[in-house]
């Protein structure tokens, strides 16, 4: 009875939350969300809010139900039974967690695959290019002569990440030397840019989504990757796909055509020879 007063006040208070309120209160400290996968790691921060307020109210509860029902009356009452050990309580104690990190565990997992869904046929691919320490965004075959173009920066000039709103966009992530990580906050997700990864033939190092609302974000690596690691930052920017468009047109007019890697090739590991390398030495 108790647990389901606890979780019915949680869902009432947590009841009128949504990603996109203006207020920070009721988006539960996240950003405004910006993308059509925002929605799944919502729903598991929201899960996760509602079951840590039952936990707290029916703990707290139980602290201030003891003190105030076995009270002394008076000073010569005598104290309650004390007892020492209790299994009925020590079993719960031990199997209610279990029970609550299993929930937590098989929740986290529906989120992640939700987020990671494969989408046939994305309308744009972009390789990200995380590197010591700038970032390098290549839209494939993205210009208006079919060929790939780029942004590029640095921690004194950061670089933009330009996105059209509404179409769906496959993220390739490779890096040439250490681990980096891809965050941008408003979509509630980031990966690790793993050096020596192919995404699509060493496993999972891409993802596909779909920005929704227009604007200028801010990214960031999430992965301590060396002195200049909090500078690496980036912008991204939200724009129409007209906008988009004519940012690639721009691109080449300006000669920022190609397939920049960073500073070795990224599918190798800086220090490390590849195969290839050692094949074509002997």
């Amino acid at each position: 009875m108790k647990l389901a007063v606890s979780t019915a006040l949680a869902a009432v208070m947590l009841g009128g939350c949504s990603p996109l309120d203006e207020s920070d209160l009721n988006r539960l400290a996240l950003p405004v969300a910006g993308s059509d996968r925002s929605i799944h790691m919502w729903n598991l921060w929201l899960g996760t809010w509602i079951a840590v307020l039952v936990v707290l109210l029916v703990v707290g509860g139980m602290i201030l139900y003891a003190p105030i029902r076995y009270r002394r009356k008076h000073a010569d009452e005598p104290a309650p039974p004390q007892v020492r050990y209790n299994l009925p309580l020590e079993a719960l104690y031990t199997i209610a967690p279990v029970i609550v990190v299993a929930i937590f565990f098989f929740h986290t997992v529906e989120s992640q695959n939700a987020q990671l869904a494969e989408v046939e046929n994305p309308d744009h691919t972009i390789e990200v290019v995380g590197s010591k320490w700038q970032w390098t965004f290549n839209y494939i075959d993205g210009a208006p002569s079919g060929e790939t173009v780029y942004d590029q920066g640095d921690p004194a000039r950061l670089p933009e990440l330009w996105l059209p709103v509404n179409e769906s966009v496959k993220f390739d992530l490779v890096s040439p030397d250490v681990i980096h990580s891809f965050w941008v906050p408003e979509f509630y997700f980031k990966m690790d840019v793993v050096p020596g990864r192919i995404p699509g033939k060493d496993g999972p190092n891409s993802f596909t989504m779909t920005p929704n609302r227009e604007g200028t974000f801010t990214g960031r690596c999430a992965e301590l990757c060396g002195v200049y690691h909090t500078r690496m930052l980036f912008k991204v920017k939200v724009v129409s796909p007209e906008e988009y468009r004519a940012h690639l047109a721009d691109l080449e007019e300006a000669g920022q055509v190609g397939r920049p890697q960073g500073a070795t090739r990224t599918t190798t590991v800086a220090g490390i020879e590849s195969d290839a390398d050692t094949d074509s030495e002997d």
